[in-house]
């Protein structure tokens, strides 16, 4: 927007320093040496855009991405590191970015007397396609203890659901080191829902039987 501007530079006011909060306090941090003296201009506006995007996708992150490629190094480093095109690391990394919830339901399986025709499993599949892209994420983490998608996509995912009595009042829970919920039969899809959503989000941590 900075270099799109049709008016005066100096108009905004800027100089090549940002403030940034740091631990509660705000800190002026120059992005060049004597930014604070120096004012943007029209002569200068790429030039401060570069340094801007400079900053904060590198420099003030420096500390932390050191410590992260270190580590990164250390278990994964080695010459079949170079196999790997830069996406293909991205998902080891970061996981696939495919939150394909039909492929988890066809590779679900069931236990203690439900299976895949169960009323209280089609409203639970029929919910879950319902939510929104943070509530799966939620979801994941809920069942498995992580919102990261296997590299080959939800359908290699070992997902168990398990009837857990017919009382509608309780809340789902889960064994997360197994991707195990454990779902009550509820009867409609709204208190299912309720529930569901409840155990979402205000739960974290180990279910304890």
């Amino acid at each position: 927007q900075l270099v799109d501007y049709g008016g005066d530079a100096r108009d905004l006011a800027l100089t090549f320093a940002i403030t940034e909060e740091v631990y509660g306090e705000k800190q002026v941090v120059p992005l060049v040496e004597g930014g604070a003296e120096r004012e943007v201009d029209d002569s200068c506006r790429q030039e401060y855009v570069d340094r801007y995007v400079e900053h904060v996708l590198t420099t003030s992150v420096a500390p932390q991405f050191d410590a992260f490629a270190r580590g990164f190094h250390r278990v994964c480093g080695g010459p079949a590191l170079d196999l790997f095109h830069w996406q293909e690391l991205e998902l080891l990394v970061c996981g696939s970015p495919d939150f394909d919830f039909v492929a988890l339901e066809r590779g679900a399986t069931y236990e203690d007397g439900f299976g895949k025709d169960h009323h209280t499993i089609r409203l639970f599949w029929e919910v879950v396609h319902g939510l929104e892209q943070e509530y799966k994420r939620k979801l994941l983490i809920f069942t498995t203890g992580s919102d990261r998608v296997p590299i080959r996509g939800l359908s290699n995912l070992r997902f168990v659901i398990s009837r857990n009595g017919s009382d509608e009042s309780r809340l789902p829970s889960a064994h997360t080191c197994f991707n195990h919920l454990l779902l009550p039969e509820y009867t409609s899809a709204e208190t299912l829902r309720q529930c569901l959503l409840t155990a979402i989000r205000e739960c974290e941590g180990f279910h304890i039987v």
